[in-house]
């Protein structure tokens, strides 16, 4: 091995090392449990850009189909152009497109489903660290850390699944612990946990 590969094999090792060092220390040994329940009972979904909606215009097909949310959080729709969707429930979205519609069609009715979910920015369940495959998620009423999991490909051989935490954004960023070898490798679902919108899943590397 000559003397630039061994200093890029170094540079890795110790980016790697200080990867870990990092993951580890944002699972903090105090955290509480994560509680079985997050509360979700009310949740009512936001729209978000990259979602697709349908619009039914009642009598008015020519009004109907389905649109996309682009990234500026904007649709355009016959007769609704630059209307913001982003942050609004499927109702409020109809109640505003009718508003438009208004002008141009009497006592229009209006519904709004929404076919393709992304949803907010904010809302999304991230998943970082010793995860098969880091990833983002549209959050789920009713959604579970064990659904999170299944969706990441679970963990890798590296991973200190025990010491995850759930970092949730809700509460002031308020950390929970979570175990995750114990929901994945030994089939506890005592460990199974309610996702909340905006939860960061962090699974730290074992130190060995």
């Amino acid at each position: 091995m000559n003397g630039l590969s061994w200093c890029f094999r170094s540079l890795r090792v110790a980016s790697l090392a200080a990867l870990a060092l990092l993951l580890a220390g944002c699972a903090t040994s105090d955290a509480p449990p994560a509680p079985s329940r997050a509360g979700s009972a009310d949740y009512n979904y936001v729209i978000g850009a990259g979602d697709a909606v349908n619009i039914v215009v009642w009598r008015n097909p020519e009004l109907s189909g389905t649109f996309p949310v682009r990234p500026d959080g904007k649709l355009a729709a016959p007769l609704v152009d630059e209307l913001v969707a982003q942050g609004k429930t499927p109702p409020e979205l109809a109640r505003d497109i009718e508003k438009k519609l208004s002008t141009y069609v009497r006592d229009p009715v209006v519904t709004v489903i929404v076919t393709s979910f992304v949803g907010p920015y904010s809302e999304q369940i991230r998943v970082v660290g010793e995860a098969a495959r880091p990833l983002f998620l549209p959050y789920k009423q009713k959604m579970t850390l064990l659904d999170v999991m299944i969706a990441a490909g679970g963990l890798t051989d590296f991973a200190d699944g025990n010491r995850a935490i759930i970092q949730r954004t809700s509460e002031g960023n308020k950390q929970y612990a979570v175990r995750l070898k114990d929901l994945i490798k030994r089939g506890d679902l005592s460990a199974n946990v309610e996702m909340r919108p905006g939860d960061i899943l962090v699974i730290p590397q074992g130190l060995f």
